[in-house]
Order: C-alpha cells, then structure tokens, then sequence
C-alpha cells in the first residue's frame, strides 16, 4: 500500500522561551495538514524534513491542530535557519515507537515491581501518554506527585492515564510555543 504523504511547507521559528542549555526550533503545521492526522493528540510520523529523512512526535497545539520540536541536530542535518519556510513531506507511522522514558521515570518504575510489571505490557501509546501526563506539569512538586499517582495506579493494574486530554483542546493545558520576534 502506499504511504498518505502530506506535504507542506512551514516556518521554522525559535520558541520565544528556552532554557540556556536547550538549542530547538519548532514549527507549526498548516491547519489542512493537520487535519489530514488521525488524530488531534500526539501522533508519531516518518517522512522528510527538507528532503531530510526523520520520525518525531507531533505535539497537540490544543487549537485541532499540531506542532514539531525539531532538535538542532535535523535542523543542521537539513540545512535550515529560523525564519526559514521548510518542505515537510509526513505520514503517521504504522508501529509506534517506544517513548523516551524520562531518567526519574525510569528509577521509579525500577523501584516498584508491580508497577514495572504493568508498564511492560501496555502499549507504546499508553507509555507515552503517561510520560505526556507525568512531564507536563510545570511544577516541580506536581511532577513529583504525579510520578508517586502513575506507581500507585501501574502497580494496582490501571493501563491508561486517567482523565488526560491527549489533545489539549478541552483543559487549554497543551500549546504550541509562542515564537521569539525574528
């Protein structure tokens, strides 16, 4: 079967606000491509970032429509500056990819086996909307307390992230970065 390109070009912009170590970019993507998804939350794609190939997580702006990190290592690879408009060529991929496990994640998941036990046999999706639920915090503490809540419901057999709006459009609680001035 063939792959449902979509194609698009966007700007790439700097987020207005970024910690002194981070060096990403980000762009919006037009709202005809997004709703070409299946779906208005996260969605993992492959395809070509200026004729780069790539696979990332788009993220939910919480407006229907989505955004991409691009870390500073596919932008060099491209051939890209902020500022810049960027051909992307995109398509959901067919097996989601494992998510990258946060360090403090990963200690407590190590600390309780029964947890453990239910993070190995739920899905890639599951895993990654409990990263997504436990990490957008913006407190310290509330992430803290959200690690101890995932442990508690894992270890008891809850497979999902209760009450998360993958989508951000009914909590307002995911956004797209407000782009600095060029």
């Amino acid at each position: 079967m063939e792959q449902p390109w979509i194609e698009f070009s966007a700007a790439l912009r700097r987020p207005a606000q970024q910690a002194p170590n981070e060096n990403w970019t980000f762009l919006r993507l037009p709202i005809d491509a997004s709703e070409r998804l299946p779906t208005r939350s996260m969605v993992s794609v492959e395809g070509q970032f200026n004729c780069q190939p790539f696979q990332a997580t788009l993220e939910p702006d919480g407006e229907g429509g989505h955004w991409l990190r691009v870390d500073a290592d596919l932008q060099k690879a491209a051939g890209v500056t902020p500022g810049q408009m960027v051909p992307l060529m995109i398509a959901p991929m067919t097996v989601e990819p494992e998510p990258k496990v946060p360090e403090d994640v990963q200690v407590a998941l190590a600390n309780s086996p029964k947890a453990f036990a239910t993070w190995q046999d739920i899905t890639a999706v599951s895993r990654r909307d409990w990263i997504a639920w436990i990490t957008s915090g913006k407190k310290a503490e509330t992430r803290v307390k959200r690690i101890e809540v995932a442990l508690d419901k894992l270890a008891s057999g809850k497979r999902r992230a209760c009450c998360f709006d993958r989508s951000g459009m009914y909590s307002k609680s995911l956004a797209c970065p407000i782009a600095a001035p060029d």
